[in-house]
């Protein structure tokens, strides 16, 4: 018996600890209301998580005919509630939106306890308050926003810093009130930068060299032998393969081996040869298209051929043609983009602006191929699927050398070619391959950025063109952001495949636009931004913990440390 009653005396003063820290959790964060509060950065993540399910993009979810994602909706008369209004700018107590969210009564709150979103902490409510109080503006998503070079922060000490990189850095950080580390001692930090860049530790010979330089540019020195050398290239290939969910074998249950490696190499060529970002993802997504493609540039577009591949009899070979052009999609969507497109392919996207129409007229960029669905079973396997691209013996040696190839048979790859007559492409209901609805045409996500149809063809190299559009928002921000990630274990968006509504917010919005500008406004030079990063006094901080910092920032969120793991 009193076991039994020490046990449920436990039991109340855990629940009345865990009350009493989420009301202290909520008093902080309500302390942390900014004097402006930004719907992109503090409005629209609630709305997102707690509002959007049921009165967002998807039309068919959709509940009173009420849409918050878009002001148009938000501020026009309810259509189930007369004379009233979701919001009304200025006045909180005007807006039904606040009334609801602030209301205890379990039926008139919103969201409703059916929808098991949960209701609102008081400091989101208090968030809400003041940002109707100050107009309750909206804001286009912070990523379909061109990116702008703001000017390099103030701090107080220049002489901490080493690059524009750092002023950005340390500028959040004095707002924290934390401060940078101490730098890593020489022998680490040639360790670190060697692994980043390579994959291998530096040599016994390099290490001695760089540690009894006492040269002001011996770090500088060591980073450009570094960037020159081969392993570098096999090093930025590994994340590259994995955008591209590379295999030496096709997948499924026969898993054959297949000869995509000349595209692996070629990858690692182009990082080493310095291939501009902007050429890179051209000849990826249409090198066969341009105008007397050579052979390296319709190699590149294996890259869209290293999806699974069925070589299971008694497959319906439609049903797996357009799963590989969803795989397909999907990669250039996530990979290139950053976004989760692919949730579309049912119904119209949950939280980002993407309809399932506008997911199809993307997905009829690649409809358009040669490839088809199925090939023969496990019995008759090939190395490679048609459309292939043949090398010859003697073009491994000349025009493509760096294909790490050893026999002196031809060598047969997997790539991108377009039919002579143009597949029609449909909205799939529920994307079931065999239940084709409204017919579309190729088109880019229009929520990202319009699609020039004068200077552009509704084809791939069309779709390279507005992929590598200086004005696309996404492509060099996401490609920085991965870079980021690779080097510091985490980007400056933690979310690096989902820029959409649900993704993460940057850390350091101000950063990762400068860094994506400056990345094209320089040529979308990689090994640029890499030594940028790299010779960073960010970079360059030891990874000691400073128990002061580690208080305020567990997570390394404000970069007041190497990162000790990746």
């Amino acid at each position: 018996m009193k076991s039994k009653f020490l046990i449920t005396v436990a039991l109340l003063l855990t629940t009345i600890i865990s009350w009493l820290a989420c009301m202290q959790s909520n008093h902080n964060l309500a302390g942390a209301i900014p004097d402006r509060v930004s719907y992109n950065f503090n409005i629209r993540p609630i709305l997102s998580d707690k509002c959007f399910k049921c009165h967002g993009p998807d039309i068919n979810k959709r509940q009173a005919g009420l849409r918050l994602d878009i002001p148009d909706s938000a501020f026009a008369p309810l259509k189930e509630t007369k004379g009233a209004f979701a919001l009304v700018a200025f006045k909180p107590e005007e807006s039904e939106m606040y009334k609801r969210i602030s209301s205890a009564d379990t039926s008139y709150q919103m969201p409703t306890p059916d929808s098991h979103l949960g209701v609102l902490s008081v400091a989101e409510i208090a968030m809400f308050k003041k940002w109707i109080l100050q107009g309750a503006k909206y804001e286009p998503h912070w990523a379909f926003v061109k990116p702008v070079k703001a000017p390099l922060p103030a701090i107080k000490d220049k002489t901490l810093a080493k690059n524009e990189i750092d002023y950005f850095i340390i500028a959040r950080q004095q707002l924290a009130g934390i401060s940078s580390n101490i730098a890593s001692d020489k022998e680490r930090l040639l360790k670190r930068v060697s692994l980043d860049l390579t994959g291998l530790l530096p040599s016994e010979k390099m290490m001695d060299q760089f540690t009894s330089n006492q040269n002001s540019n011996a770090y500088e020195l060591a980073v450009d032998e570094l960037l020159n050398a081969d392993a570098y290239g096999e090093k930025m290939a590994v994340h590259w393969l994995d955008v591209a969910r590379y295999s030496d074998s096709y997948g499924y249950q026969d898993d054959n081996i297949r000869t995509q490696w000349a595209w692996r190499d070629w990858v690692i060529h182009a990082f080493n040869k310095n291939i501009p970002y902007n050429t890179f993802l051209t000849w990826q997504i249409a090198g066969d298209m341009l105008p007397n493609a050579t052979k390296e540039q319709i190699l590149a577009t294996a890259f869209f051929r290293n999806h699974k591949y069925t070589e299971e009899g008694g497959v319906i070979p439609e049903e797996y043609r357009i799963t590989y052009i969803l795989d397909k999609t999907k990669t250039y969507s996530k990979g290139i983009l950053g976004l989760t497109a692919e949730c579309a392919q049912c119904h119209d996207h949950k939280y980002d602006p993407i309809s399932q129409k506008d997911y199809y007229q993307l997905f009829a960029f690649f409809n358009n191929t040669k490839e088809i669905g199925y090939e023969g079973d496990v019995s008759k396997s090939k190395p490679a699927k048609m459309p292939v691209l043949t090398i010859s013996d003697e073009e491994s040696k000349s025009m493509l050398s760096f294909i790490n190839k050893k026999d002196t048979g031809n060598l047969y790859v997997s790539v991108m070619g377009e039919k002579d007559t143009v597949r029609k492409t449909f909205v799939l209901n529920r994307g079931a391959y065999d239940h084709p609805g409204t017919e579309v045409y190729p088109a880019p996500l229009k929520s990202v950025m319009v699609f020039d149809t004068i200077n552009n063809q509704r084809n791939r190299l069309g779709l390279a063109a507005w992929t590598v559009n200086n004005n696309n928002p996404l492509t060099a921000r996401v490609f920085v952001n991965q870079v980021w990630q690779e080097i510091f274990g985490r980007g400056l968006v933690k979310t690096a495949g989902d820029f959409g509504m649900q993704g993460e917010l940057p850390t350091h919005p101000e950063l990762l636009d400068w860094l994506a500008v400056d990345f094209m406004e320089q040529g979308w030079d990689i090994k640029r931004l890499m030594n940028q990063i790299v010779m960073s006094a960010t970079y360059r901080q030891s990874s000691k913990v400073n128990e002061e910092n580690y208080k305020k920032d567990p997570e390394n969120i404000y970069l007041t440390r190497a990162p000790r793991q990746k």
